[in-house]
């Protein structure tokens, strides 16, 4: 082989190509250029290194291709990019209500902390339940960490407080044409956005389950050796791919009947945590209702009314849509009082957001002191006030009755309401939204990188933490306890849950944040997309 062929693989691409274009712009331009061609590179030589270098660009294609897909896989605040890496310091502009985010972010985690850790241990019951039961975890404030009905709470206002603020700015404003493209549009888009990607994330459990990886942790699910409190429902595997897709069409179908209230109405075996996607929609549905219907409403009719709808709520054990209109009342009372106004003093004051958001970080004049104080012993006494409301969201899971500190409060709960551990989770969630949107210091807590990461993956993390615990979760659990701590003694058994928690909560976040930029927000484009296809025009009216 000469030395042009030896020295090819020395080339980047780019040369390779340049010398291409090259020897076909000057070397065959002319007869005697073709001739000495042909005295240099015979014909089996030509054909050696056309086959050459179509190989190399194959070996190109496929080395970029596998590039990119591990730089897609690495967690969005390791790409290398500066707008990727200011994300985890918090370096995005903020908006008014990014501390919602951050909040829901928080609370998608605690749920995920919720059922990872209670297949293993007993974490419903309050500290101090029929005197036993008394671990620091137990604590009330302790264990909102993993108190997922608290954090349910908290998504549902959250999700009232959202899908009402636009709405709300234009009722109070008189723009009822606006309103109503604004309600039409979110009642088109909400289906999509709850069920197509809970759609994709069970579908990839079916997946999961024909290839294999829902089998090898079959047995560790039912096993009481180590799964001691919850054994959750495993997926069951069909026979074939086909009977397997039937089966989850029929699940899926069944998810989608939203129209039911019972209890967990919706639920699928493919995911069970999902029970909460169609009450989303359930409630989102009346809740647009109602803003249409008190939309002409005066300011304080419109109070008036829904107070009315609540507490008729309440009385019919309905705390699911409840709680949407109690994050209603708090969006328009944020709206009164200027909150998403940039020249609000009510404004998220985030270290990391742009001065125009951030009046409480503004140097007063000398002449007018008073009003920043004033300000700042505001927001202390609202973040005082959000202490016993962390207390009520502290309400054990299993019920108030027999737990110190807890008398008193179970014996308010309403004989009607059924589910009596969600009463006063409820009232100190609400309680809570309220205080912390009145206190920047609260607001600094929730609008911090890392926790506005969490918020931008909050839907994710709901969706992948129950696949990812049944398939590598109890992998590592059972390796973490069988291969390192052991599980004879109660010491071992907390140590090991430790160390495969250490291991498995990462891995719950890195598949979050794939699924978030893989399949969550091509969806939510795909649904704006949609939406621009099929609605009528302004010129079309």
């Amino acid at each position: 082989m000469n030395g042009y062929a030896a020295s090819k693989w020395n080339l980047s691409h780019e040369e390779k190509l340049l010398l291409i274009e090259e020897r076909s712009m000057s070397d065959v331009e002319s007869e005697s250029g073709r001739m000495d061609l042909d005295q240099r590179f015979p014909a089996q030589q030509w054909l050696s290194t056309v086959k050459s270098y179509g190989k190399a660009f194959r070996i190109s294609a496929l080395s970029s291709a596998v590039i990119r897909s591990a730089i897609f896989l690495l967690p969005s605040f390791l790409h290398p990019s500066r707008n990727s890496r200011e994300r985890l310091r918090g370096g995005d502009k903020l908006g008014p209500t990014a501390y919602l985010d951050g909040m829901r972010g928080l609370a998608a985690l605690f749920v995920f902390f919720c059922h990872y850790f209670y297949t293993s241990f007993v974490i419903a019951e309050g500290w101090g339940y029929n005197d036993a039961n008394y671990h620091f975890w137990k604590l009330p404030f302790v264990r909102l960490l993993f108190s997922g009905p608290s954090m349910v709470c908290i998504f549902f206002i959250i999700s009232g407080y959202a899908l009402s603020l636009k709405p709300l700015k234009q009722i109070r404003s008189r723009s009822f044409e606006g309103l109503l493209n604004t309600i039409a549009s979110f009642i088109f888009r909400r289906g999509f956005r709850l069920f197509l990607p809970t759609a994709a994330s069970t579908f990839m459990v079916v997946c999961l389950l024909q290839l294999g990886a829902y089998e090898g942790t079959r047995d560790f699910a039912y096993d009481r050796d180590y799964v001691r409190n919850v054994a959750e429902h495993h997926p069951v595997l069909e026979d074939t791919f086909s009977e397997q897709l039937l089966h989850w069409a029929g699940e899926m179908f069944n998810f989608l009947h939203f129209w039911s209230w019972e209890k967990f109405g919706g639920s699928t075996g493919y995911d069970v945590h999902l029970w909460t996607i169609p009450v989303e929609y359930r409630c989102s549905m009346v809740l647009f209702l109602v803003l249409i219907g008190l939309a002409r409403l005066r300011t304080g009719a419109r109070f008036a009314c829904t107070a009315i709808l609540m507490w008729f709520m309440l009385h019919n054990d309905r705390w699911e849509p409840l709680l949407f209109l109690v994050g209603t009342v708090l969006a328009e009372l944020d709206i009164i009082r200027g909150a998403h106004s940039n020249t609000s003093a009510a404004s998220p004051p985030a270290a990391s957001a742009p001065a125009s958001l951030l009046p409480f970080e503004e140097k007063e004049s000398p002449s007018s002191p008073r009003p920043c104080k004033c300000r700042k012993v505001q927001g202390l006494a609202y973040v005082l006030l959000s202490v016993p409301a962390l207390y009520l969201m502290s309400e054990p899971d299993a019920g108030p009755d027999g737990v110190p500190g807890w008398v008193t409060l179970s014996s308010l709960i309403p004989e009607y309401f059924s589910d009596r551990y969600r009463f006063w989770q409820m009232v100190g969630g609400a309680f809570f939204v309220f205080c912390v949107a009145r206190a920047p210091l609260w607001q600094r807590v929730f609008t911090t990188g890392p926790v506005q990461y969490l918020g931008r993956l909050s839907f994710a993390i709901y969706l992948m933490h129950g696949p990812v615990t049944h398939t590598l979760g109890y992998r590592v659990q059972h390796w973490a306890w069988t291969a390192v701590t052991g599980a004879d003694t109660e010491a071992a058994f907390r140590t090991g849950a430790v160390l495969a928690a250490a291991i498995n909560i990462p891995l719950v976040l890195w598949a979050a944040d794939v699924f978030a930029r893989a399949v969550d927000a091509p969806i939510v484009r795909f649904t704006r997309w949609l939406e621009t296809r099929v609605s009528i025009t302004a010129e079309q009216r």
